[in-house]
């Protein structure tokens, strides 16, 4: 089923800014970014497009995992500067506007980190800046060798501030900073030794490998899935202490479910766990 949303008219009025593909017998939904006439960056509207589509799918009980991709060579390019440029010319020089933007990127990034259902980035372009960030942000990413990533406000006098917050959780601190500070690209292969991305593959296999990293969660009990990303994003900025004792209770409340009697019968009996029966 495609389903396209556009919070705003685009520059080409055939061209949604962003597209929603689902199979309800597979489990896996699609949401894909659609302006590559503009490098996927993120204005406000497509910001919009992007947590429309989550909620969307979020209230969908057949989806289980979201892939995240995109159209063209490149990825995102971040946030769009001839929209930022232009609210110069408001009367208070853009603040409202830019306030406004930043307000709308984080509302964009805690959504796909409190999404119930896992989201993968599937990278087979350029990530820059605030593309770069929704990569980050995503839970995991599958990209392409012909990916890279890079963090480069600093040549243009905006330091990645909001983009250094997802980044920093994701890869080691130096290598944060050096992106950071220098603006300079890294390969995909880069990307995955530093832990930005979970694998690199030959582009011609990027589609079949994120489809592929889907199904193996998709096989997966779904609320067992849905208490363990939320615990495991809540309990990153705890002290040692209470990350402990959060997680104790998170898994209390996980072994009392139906999922985990099922899981562990099947275990001891050596069957196949029938994650459906449990559902029903």
């Amino acid at each position: 089923m495609m389903t396209e949303i556009s919070t705003k008219p685009s520059a080409s009025p055939d061209l949604p800014l962003v597209s929603i593909d689902h199979d309800d017998a597979s489990g896996i939904a699609t949401i894909t970014l659609n302006r590559p006439d503009r490098r996927n960056s993120l204005s406000r509207a497509m910001m919009a497009a992007i947590c429309d589509a989550l909620n969307t799918l979020e209230g969908n009980a057949y989806v289980r995992v979201i892939l995240l991709r995109a159209e063209g060579s490149v990825f995102s390019a971040g946030h769009d500067l001839k929209e930022i440029t232009a609210a110069r010319q408001d009367s208070d020089g853009g603040k409202a506007f830019f306030e406004a933007t930043m307000a709308d990127c984080v509302r964009l990034m805690m959504a796909i980190t409190r999404s119930p259902k896992p989201i993968i980035a599937v990278v087979g372009g350029l990530a820059t800046a605030a593309g770069c960030q929704l990569v980050a942000s995503c839970d995991l990413a599958v990209a392409s060798d012909a990916a890279s990533f890079a963090t480069p406000g600093v040549h243009i006098g905006l330091f990645c501030s909001t983009p250094m917050v997802a980044l920093s959780r994701n890869i080691p601190r130096k290598r944060a900073m050096e992106m950071l500070l220098t603006g300079v690209p890294i390969s995909a292969h880069q990307a995955a030794e530093w832990g930005l991305v979970n694998q690199v593959v030959p582009a011609g296999e990027l589609d079949a490998s994120a489809l592929a990293l889907a199904q193996r969660i998709t096989s997966k009990p779904p609320v067992t899935l849905r208490m363990g990303k939320a615990a495991f994003y809540d309990q990153l900025d705890m002290s040692l202490s209470d990350a402990y004792a959060h997680t104790a209770e998170v898994m209390v409340e996980n072994m009392l479910h139906p999922e985990a009697k099922e899981g562990m019968d099947a275990f001891i009996h050596k069957r196949p766990a029938d994650w459906k029966k449990v559902l029903s």
